[in-house]
């Protein structure tokens, strides 16, 4: 062996090996920095790897060859060669490979290199909880939101016990009406204890029993049932959440007189219409969310979580509405549209804070509005005080994850996803959002995968199908591509006019088009970037400057494979416009910008 070893050595097998290995991570490092920017399918970088791993054997074997004893001018007895300079040379730049790699493994997000799909939850220390939807045992499907609300409201009460993480409050959902495993959803929630149990309604008298399961092996810990009148359903709901934390010894860590659920309203109807609102928010139906909300506030004016839901319906109208997002509709039109939605939803979120600063809901949907207008720091620093009071609200957590996204700091608001996936990992819009995050992070065959695993019969399917076309144009995929937008045709927010052209264009791919001759694509600009039309990525940035709608002014900007319009003067233009040059001075620069003298900037 020790012969064969000085043989290696004598024909500089080592070296061989060494530069091989040096030269091949270079390599790799310049191909994935390219790979964006020159737009080459994703699949190149895999193709260099395995021809560079195939290629280091055949080097090896050459080295071996070259230097054959009896082969011309090759003797058979020379001493294997001292360590030369280039010896340490070549060990210092194996050094550098290894931390490189190194370096990139430590630095890499938790999860980010994973294909996250249906149920992926990261692993979490501590007691962890889920309420599972109560079963509603009146009789009576219209009481459903009865069931449901009561559950949100348990839910609430225990997100306030210290030491007590709160986990699938919407994604629980998932479950509801199915057969029951409670140790498969206590894995796929990431929820140590479960919560499950039935709500019966007779007049003006509710019946809640609930039980306490430990996931992990179904043991019963605790259970309980509860006869109230409606008039104190409040009592009721914060009585089992202290009942909890008391079974699983957790301090409640409230201070005197303070309580677990401290907004209430003793006006049962009142009470009802906010819990038939919350729950058409949840499934993204509006106008009678709207509708109900409005009678609650009317009902009861101090009751401040209905003025908080309140607001976060008029905003989120703006998202599903054909005024709000149809190119064919006039600027002046869509203008008046969002502006109204804006001003009505910002009267309800301060309502809701004047009437309780301890109540998160009406900071985040306040938060939601100035980001909305434009008003970065602002919104940034409502965001703060909802999750200051309640820092695992999803819906905090959502927006202001978009927040982050908007502004071009990609890695904070993928870290804020990531950290939302982990407490509603079945929740579809929360896990389209990150789908289209991993496309931002050119990640775009782990978006893919996430898109794809969410059902398309989800009220936010138009957004699932959006980000899933995004993501599969950056991988060539144009045909898939085209048959994700049509699907969603009828969809409110583009038409089918519209989509019926650009699903032309992308089955047409590759080809280009004068890029006058093409009409406004609004949500679908993405197309511009694959038809020699660059800069009209740009026009709903634009246009969302017009309507004062900043929340869709820049997020897909900040993708690899928008890499060259970053360094155009439209793009500077609309960032100047949008006032992120004065946010990013004042609260730091984002992933992708630098400041280059007092005046300028440049955006990698």
């Amino acid at each position: 062996m020790g012969r064969f070893l000085a043989e290696l050595k004598r024909r500089h097998i080592y070296r061989v090996a060494a530069v091989y290995a040096v030269v091949a991570w270079l390599a790799i490092q310049v191909v994935s920095n390219l790979t964006p920017m020159l737009r080459l399918p994703e699949w190149a970088g895999a193709l260099v790897l395995v021809l560079l791993v195939v290629c280091f054997p055949l080097a090896l074997l050459f080295a071996w060859i070259h230097e054959l004893p009896g082969a011309a001018g090759v003797a058979t007895d020379v001493a294997p060669p001292a360590s030369t300079k280039l010896d340490w040379a070549l060990a210092a730049g194996l050094v550098v490979v290894i931390a490189g790699l190194v370096y990139q493994v430590l630095s890499t997000p938790p999860g980010a290199d994973a294909a996250p799909a249906a149920g992926v939850v990261l692993p979490t220390d501590g007691i962890s909880i889920a309420v599972l939807p109560l079963v509603n045992l009146s009789g009576d499907s219209t009481q459903e939101f009865l069931s449901d609300g009561v559950t949100d409201e348990i839910n609430s009460a225990l997100a306030k016990v210290p030491n007590l993480r709160v986990v699938g409050r919407s994604s629980a959902y998932q479950y509801k009406g199915q057969g029951k495993d409670l140790r498969a959803i206590g894995e796929a929630l990431g929820a140590t204890h479960l919560i499950d149990g039935s709500l019966r309604r007779s007049g003006d008298r509710v019946r809640v029993t609930a039980q306490l399961v430990r996931a992990a092996d179904g043991f019963e810990l605790w259970t309980e049932t509860y006869n109230h009148e409606l008039t104190d359903i409040f009592g009721l709901q914060e009585q089992i959440a202290v009942a909890i934390a008391a079974a699983l010894r957790s301090p409640l860590g409230l201070a005197e007189g303070e309580r677990l659920l401290s907004s209430r309203t003793t006006d049962v109807e009142a009470y009802e219409n906010f819990l038939r609102g919350r729950a058409l928010v949840r499934n993204r139906e509006l106008t009678p969310a709207i509708g109900a909300l409005e009678a609650a506030v009317a009902r009861d004016p101090n009751f401040a979580p209905a003025w908080a839901m309140l607001a976060q319906a008029h905003r989120t109208t703006m998202e599903y509405s054909t005024v709000a997002r149809r190119p064919d509709v006039p600027v002046a039109d869509a203008r008046e549209f969002i502006q109204t939605a804006l001003e009505r939803a910002e009267r309800a979120a301060r309502r809701a804070i004047e009437l309780d600063p301890a109540h998160d809901g009406g900071y985040a949907a306040l938060g939601y509005v100035e980001a909305t207008r434009g008003h970065f720091a602002e919104a940034e620093d409502l965001f703060a005080r909802a999750l200051e009071i309640d820092p695992n609200n999803p819906e905090s957590l959502y927006r202001y994850g978009q927040n982050l996204a908007v502004t071009g700091r990609i890695a904070e608001s993928t870290r804020v996803y990531q950290r939302l996936i982990v407490l509603e990992p079945l929740v579809p819009i929360y896990r389209i959002q990150m789908g289209n995050t991993l496309y931002l992070n050119g990640r775009n065959h782990q978006s893919i995968a996430m898109l794809e695993a969410i059902p398309d019969d989800t009220p936010a399917r138009y957004y699932r199908n959006l980000y899933l076309a995004h993501a599969l144009s950056a991988t060539g995929r144009y045909a898939d591509a085209a048959a994700a937008l049509q699907a969603v045709r009828d969809e409110p927010q583009m038409g089918p006019e519209i989509t019926d052209v650009v699903a032309d264009l992308l089955r047409r791919l590759p080809l280009r088009e004068e890029p006058a001759s093409l009409p406004y694509f609004g949500d679908y600009a993405f197309v511009y970037l694959y038809v020699g039309a660059d800069e009209r990525v740009l026009e709903p940035s634009e246009r969302a400057l017009q309507l004062g709608n900043a929340v869709s002014l820049l997020t897909n900007a900040w993708s690899p494979v928008v890499h060259a319009l970053r360094g155009t003067e439209r793009f500077k233009q609309v960032v100047r416009d949008a006032g992120l040059v004065d946010y990013w001075r004042a609260h730091g620069w984002p992933d992708l910008c630098v400041p280059q003298g007092e005046t300028d900037f440049v955006c990698d």
